[in-house]
């Protein structure tokens, strides 16, 4: 499987399963919605959560999407950068999240409201840019 194919039936889509490491090396799964900026999956995530403490600590993961009508699948594996906790409206992480939300969702109808609520939420971007893809495209 081409990895640049992969990334191109990936754009259509939004939603994935994303795949950390525990403490003990057992996989922990997480749905998330992604948005593509180049070869580059974006996700906002929040600090407190598992996937987040686990790719702290260790930062390869897997991104598995499927379309089960089709019985398409692809898993890419690759390893994410984590940017700092956003910690006010306007540092460079609420601008991520703001640059994020425009490509995953379009416009929101209150932006300052939006970047108060990352702030509030401690969201933060998984960038996860793959090293390799498994799978099939139907």
């Amino acid at each position: 499987m081409e990895l640049t194919d992969a990334i191109g039936w990936a754009a259509g889509r939004k939603v994935g399963v994303l795949l950390t490491i525990r403490k003990d090396g057992r996989p922990q799964s997480s749905d998330i919605t992604y948005a593509l900026e180049g070869d580059t999956f974006v996700i906002s995530i929040t600090e407190e959560r598992a996937k987040t403490r686990n790719m702290l600590r260790d930062p390869r993961v897997v991104l598995h999407l499927s379309d089960p009508a089709s019985w398409t699948y692809l898993s890419f594996d690759g390893s994410v950068e984590l940017l700092p906790t956003t910690t006010a409206p306007g540092d460079p992480t609420s601008d991520a999240l703001v640059a994020y939300y425009r490509a995953a969702a379009g416009e929101h109808p209150d932006w300052d409201d939006y970047r108060r609520a990352m702030v509030d939420q401690t969201r933060l971007i998984a960038r996860f840019t793959p090293t390799s893809v498994v799978g099939q495209i139907h």
